[in-house]
């Protein structure tokens, strides 16, 4: 049985040995699952925001890896995308999406994943009282940084980029948070089992 108190994050819950290989091996297959979650994408009419599977994806790879290693997969991830792998939502890719419309949600995703590590190394994914809170602290980092940036690139209102830019995601983002809040709990409970 694994002692969940001598564990900081599901990372080191499941692989206790960290070697270069194994931190590598990580990252790869940490960005391919953002990859995959990006193309869970669908435009929102009237808004330069598609609503994607990427926040699932960073709640929970932040949470499980930690915030090094979430840190260095999102920024390995948006490394790639800018590089010109077709990455990003719908197959997108460059360093337009960096700096255009969705520029700010990329980087608060980046943001999110090392606080959200942070806030598992203290065992805050473990139990649901905390883990919907941690949900919605690393929610509240990707939209707030999106929403600054996407009102700045567009040049709009503050209301056109609220209207625009997170009203649209708001029940979605409700459903991810419930998604991420019961399953990491769970595979804690698992992990413990071992």
């Amino acid at each position: 049985m694994v002692a969940i108190t001598e564990v900081s994050t599901l990372k080191s819950a499941v692989i206790s040995r960290s070697t270069a290989v194994s931190q590598i091996s990580l990252i790869l297959s940490g960005t391919i699952f953002l990859a995959v979650m990006a193309q869970i994408s669908f435009p929102i009419p009237g808004s330069p925001v598609p609503f994607t599977g990427q926040t699932l994806g960073v709640l929970l790879l932040g949470t499980a890896y930690g915030a090094r290693l979430g840190f260095s997969t999102v920024a390995f991830y948006l490394a790639m995308g800018i590089a010109g792998a077709p990455i990003f939502a719908s197959g997108s890719h460059g360093f337009e999406k960096i700096v255009g419309a969705t520029g700010g949600y990329l980087i608060g995703m980046l943001l999110s994943a090392l606080v959200l590590g942070a806030l598992a190394g203290r065992k805050w994914d473990q139990k649901i009282k905390t883990v919907i809170p941690t949900m919605i602290i690393g929610n509240v980092i990707i939209f707030s940084i999106g929403l600054i940036w996407l009102h700045q690139y567009s040049g709009q209102s503050w209301s056109w980029a609220i209207e625009k830019g997170l009203t649209p995601f708001i029940l979605a983002e409700f459903i991810k948070i419930a998604i991420a809040s019961t399953a990491l709990p769970a595979v804690w409970r698992l992990v413990a089992k071992r």
